[in-house]
C-alpha cells in the first residue's frame, strides 16, 4: 500500500528527524487535512480524498502526537471518530459508542497485531488464541434498536457518540427486519452493520438517476440512506450486512461466530465469506483468498477485518480511545490500471493553489470509470519528491504517455508509474506554468512548500469566485437562497466581486433590483424579495462564524471556534493581530533563514545547523516586549499554533485583503461573541491547561466543561497560567509549571473542581 501513497506524504521526513517546530507546523496541516477529510465522507457522502491518503494522515498524526505529547490538542481527530451529525436529521446518542477499527496494511502488522494480544492477556505463544475474518465492507454504519423484537430506532454512526435517526428509511431497507424472527433474543438488542449497494444496482441507479451521478456504490447508499423523504430511500436497492452489537440487555453468545450465527438466526444476512482462524498464517491465508474474489463478489470491499473471537476475552482487552483493542482491519491494496494520458490540465482553488489534472483516455478501475486523475504538483509530474529526491526511478510524466491509474482506498484517482517503453518519439517534458492560467499572474512557490500559487488575489476570477462559494457554505454565512451556483451566476454577470458586495446590492441598484433579479431565469418577485431579506438576517453573525467566512488559509471551523473564544470579539483579534505583527515578522524571517540554510547545510547534520540559522535569525531581529508577548498569547491559545496565526496575521496585514475585510465588517450589525461564560465558578476567569493522559473524561470533554464553567483553557504553559492539570505522561508542561510557580492538580482534583 506504501507505493500508493501520494508522493508528498512518501516524502515526509521521519518523524523522530522533526524539530518541535516542523512537528507543530506539520501537525497544523494534518489536523486541518483530517478535520475536512471526516466532515466530506461521514456527513456530506462525498469525499475529498482516498482512503489511502486518509490513513496515511492520522498514522503521521499519531507518530507526531506520540513523539511531541505537549502537541496535542483537545480535539485531536486522533481523539474522534467520523463526524458530527448533519443537522437535518434528528440526533441520536449512541447507549455504547460506535467505535471506528485499527488499520494494518501488511503482514507483519497483523503478526504484531497477534502478538499484542498475547502480551496484553499474558497468553503464552502456544495458547491457543482464535480469531475470526470477515470481508470489510465499504458502505455506511447503522445501528438498529429492537426491543421485545421489534425494530424501534435505526441511527448512522455519526460522530461515534451521536448519530442521526433514520429509522423510517431503515424500514423500507428489504434486509432489515421490522420484528426478529426465531427466539433467545435479549429484551434489549441492537444489531450493528454496514448498509451498502451492489455494482449492478449502483450502474442501474446512475443511469436512471436524473441530475445527478453518484461517483462510486459507498456514496450512493450512504445517499440514499441520509434521504429526507423515505419514499426515496424505499425505490432504492440498498442491503445490509450485520457483524457486530451495541447495547444488549442480556448476553446472547460466547464467541463471535455464535454471535453471528445467532444475527442470522434472527434473521439479518450475514457475510458468508466469515471464517474461523486459529493462527495468523490462517488469517492472512483468508485475507488472500477474499482478495482474489474481490472483484468478483458483486460489492464493494476494502479489506479483512480479524476479530478475537472468545467475547471474555474481548471484554477483558477493552477499548481505547477510539478503537477496540480486539479487532484490526487488514486494507487491500489499491486496484490499477494502465490507460492513455490525453492532457494535463492546470485547475487553480480558492486559495490560489494550481493543481495539474491528468485527462485520460476513459478506463474501468475497481469497476469505476475513470478519465481524470490527480498529478499532485509540479515535482511530482517532474519525477522528484518535494525534497528533489526521485520517485519512480526519476521517470517524468508527459502528455501522450502510457500510465498506471490506481484508485487509492477506491475513492480518488491517481497516477502511479509511466511506461517509458511506450512514451511517443519528440515528447517534451512537461512544462510547469509560471503564471497564472486563469489571471496572468505570476505563479510562485514558496521555500518549503510543493505548491505552487497564484499570486492574483481577488483579481483572480478563479480565487474570488471560490471565495465566494466558501463565505456562503453552510458553516460559514450560510444565506438562504444564495448558495454556491447563485453566487458563481452573479460574480459571472458583475453583480458581486466580494463579500461585501453581497450587502450592499440593494444599495447599490436601488429598489429596481428586486425587479432586475426577479427578471432572471428561475426567479421571481417573491424569491428576489426572500433573498434580500435573507442577506439582511445575515447582518448578525458570530463571530467565529464570520473568521471562517474570510477563508483565511489554515483557518478552518475548528480554528475560527479557537480564536473567538480566545479573544471574544472581532477588535479584540484585529488589535492582537496588529500589536504581534513585527514578532510575526521577525518569526517569518527566521523561517526563511532555516529554509535557506536547509539548502546547503549537510543533510545528515543539519537539524541542528538549521536550529542555529532560526535561533539567530530571531536574535537580530530585535521585537519589542508587547509585540512579542501578544504573539506568545496569540500561539498559546489552546488550538492555534504558529502556522494559523502567521496565516491570519498575513491576511489582515495585507492591504488589499484587509480592505475588503473592513468593508464586509462594514456591513454588519453585530458580530456575535462566544456563548457567555459563567461567573459564578471557582474557575470562572482563570486560564487552565490540560497535559498528560485524562482517564475518567475525554480531553475535549474536559476543556468544554472548563469552558462552561468560565475558564480560559490554553494550549501551552505561560506566566498567564492558573492551573495545570496534569494527568499520567505528563512531560515538559509539568516542567515549566513548577518552574513558573504555577498550580498543578491531578485529575481526581480536577474532577472536584468540574464537579463530576
Amino acid at each position: 500500500m506504501a507505493e500508493h501513497v501520494s508522493a508528498e506524504r512518501a516524502a515526509r521526513l521521519p518523524v523522530e528527524n522533526l524539530t518541535k517546530a516542523e512537528a507543530a507546523h506539520e501537525l497544523a496541516g494534518l489536523i486541518d487535512a483530517i478535520g475536512k477529510a471526516n466532515i466530506a465522507y461521514h456527513r456530506d457522502d462525498a469525499p475529498v480524498i482516498s482512503d489511502a491518503e486518509y490513513d496515511a494522515d492520522k498514522r503521521r498524526l499519531a507518530e507526531i502526537e506520540a513523539r511531541f505529547p505537549d502537541l496535542r490538542s483537545s480535539d485531536s481527530p486522533s481523539e474522534q471518530v467520523g463526524a458530527a451529525p448533519d443537522g437535518r436529521f434528528a440526533k441520536v446518542p449512541h447507549r455504547q459508542r460506535m467505535l471506528s477499527l485499527e488499520n494494518a496494511f501488511s503482514e507483519g502488522e497483523v503478526q504484531d497485531f497477534a502478538q499484542r494480544i498475547r502480551s496484553f492477556l499474558n497468553l503464552p505463544a502456544r495458547a491457543p488464541l482464535a480469531f475470526t475474518a470477515e470481508p470489510k465492507i465499504d458502505g455506511l454504519s447503522l445501528s438498529l434498536r429492537y426491543e421485545n423484537g421489534v425494530l424501534v430506532q435505526a441511527a448512522t454512526r455519526g460522530d461515534g457518540a451521536v448519530g442521526e435517526n433514520v429509522t423510517a428509511n431503515a424500514r423500507t431497507i428489504a434486509d432489515i427486519p421490522h420484528e426478529l424472527a426465531g427466539s433467545g433474543w435479549p429484551e434489549v438488542l441492537e444489531i450493528r452493520g454496514e448498509v451498502y449497494m451492489t455494482h449492478t444496482e449502483f450502474v442501474r441507479l446512475n443511469e436512471n438517476e436524473a441530475g445527478r451521478t453518484f461517483a462510486n456504490p459507498r456514496n450512493a447508499a450512504a445517499g440514499s440512506l441520509r434521504q429526507l423523504d423515505p419514499t426515496i430511500t424505499a425505490a432504492r436497492p440498498l442491503r445490509f450486512f450485520a457483524y457486530a452489537w451495541g447495547e444488549v440487555s442480556a448476553p446472547f453468545a460466547a464467541t463471535q461466530m455464535e454471535a453471528v450465527a445467532q444475527m442470522r438466526a434472527f434473521g439479518f444476512q450475514t457475510n458468508p465469506l466469515m471464517r474461523l482462524c486459529d493462527s495468523v498464517d490462517e488469517m492472512i491465508a483468508v485475507w488472500r483468498g477474499i482478495e482474489q474474489q474481490r472483484a468478483a463478489l458483486g460489492y464493494d470491499i476494502d479489506g479483512v477485518v480479524y476479530k478475537v473471537n472468545d467475547l471474555a476475552l474481548q471484554t477483558r482487552l477493552g477499548m481505547r480511545s477510539t478503537t477496540p483493542r480486539w479487532a484490526l482491519a487488514h486494507k487491500f491494496p489499491a486496484e490499477t490500471a494502465w490507460t492513455l494520458l490525453e492532457d494535463i490540465d492546470i485547475q487553480v482553488g480558492r486559495t490560489g493553489a494550481l493543481s495539474p489534472v491528468a485527462r485520460l483516455a476513459p478506463i474501468t478501475v475497481g469497476g469505476v470509470v475513470v478519465s481524470n486523475a490527480t498529478l499532485h504538483n509540479e515535482d511530482y509530474i517532474a519525477g522528484r519528491d518535494s525534497s528533489g529526491e526521485e520517485i519512480r526511478g526519476g521517470r517524468d510524466i508527459r502528455k501522450g504517455d502510457w500510465v498506471m491509474v490506481y484508485r487509492a482506498g477506491d475513492v480518488i484517482p491517481k497516477i502511479a508509474d509511466v511506461d517509458l517503453t511506450r512514451r511517443p518519439e519528440g515528447s517534451e517534458p512537461f512544462a510547469f506554468p509560471q503564471t497564472c492560467p486563469i489571471c496572468q499572474s505570476p505563479a510562485v512557490r514558496e521555500e518549503g512548500d510543493s505548491v505552487r500559487r497564484c499570486t492574483g488575489g481577488l483579481i483572480c476570477p478563479a480565487q474570488a469566485v471560490e471565495k465566494l462559494r466558501h463565505f456562503v457554505s453552510r458553516a460559514a454565512f450560510d444565506i438562504e437562497g444564495l448558495g454556491a451556483k447563485v453566487v458563481e451566476e452573479l460574480f459571472n454577470d458583475g453583480w458581486i466581486a466580494e463579500p461585501a458586495d453581497i450587502f450592499t446590492l440593494e444599495t447599490r441598484f436601488g429598489p429596481g433590483q428586486i425587479q432586475q433579479l426577479k427578471n432572471r431565469e428561475g426567479w421571481g418577485e417573491t424569491s428576489a424579495a426572500k433573498l434580500f431579506e435573507a442577506i439582511n438576517r445575515r447582518r448578525e453573525i458570530t463571530l467565529a462564524r464570520l473568521l471562517f467566512a474570510l477563508g483565511i488559509r489554515h483557518v478552518g471551523e475548528v480554528g475560527a471556534q479557537d480564536l473567538a473564544r480566545h479573544y471574544l470579539s472581532w477588535t479584540g483579534i484585529v488589535a492582537a493581530l496588529d500589536l504581534a505583527r513585527p514578532a510575526v515578522l521577525a518569526h517569518r524571517a527566521a523561517d526563511e533563514a532555516a529554509l535557506e540554510e536547509r539548502e546547503i547545510a549537510a543533510r545528515r547534520n543539519r537539524r541542528a545547523r538549521i536550529s542555529e540559522a532560526r535561533a539567530q535569525a530571531i536574535a537580530a531581529l530585535k521585537v519589542e516586549p508587547a509585540a512579542q508577548a501578544a504573539w506568545d498569547d496569540l500561539i498559546s491559545a489552546d488550538g492555534i499554533g504558529p502556522v494559523m496565526a502567521m496565516s491570519l496575521s498575513d491576511a489582515l496585514a495585507n492591504p488589499r485583503e484587509r480592505a475588503a475585510i473592513d468593508r464586509l465588517v462594514s456591513e454588519l450589525t453585530t458580530i456575535q461573541p462566544p456563548e457567555a461564560r459563567a461567573t459564578d465558578s471557582a474557575i470562572a476567569g482563570l486560564t487552565i491547561v490540560f497535559t498528560g493522559t485524562l482517564e475518567r473524561m475525554t480531553r475535549a470533554e474536559a476543556k468544554a466543561r472548563a469552558e462552561a464553567l468560565g475558564a480560559k483553557v490554553a494550549g501551552s504553559v505561560s506566566a498567564k497560567t492558573d492551573i495545570l492539570v496534569a494527568g499520567p505522561g505528563a512531560g515538559s508542561k509539568a516542567t515549566k509549571a513548577a518552574a513558573l510557580g504555577v498550580r498543578v492538580i491531578d485529575e481526581d482534583q480536577w474532577m472536584v473542581i468540574a464537579g463530576q
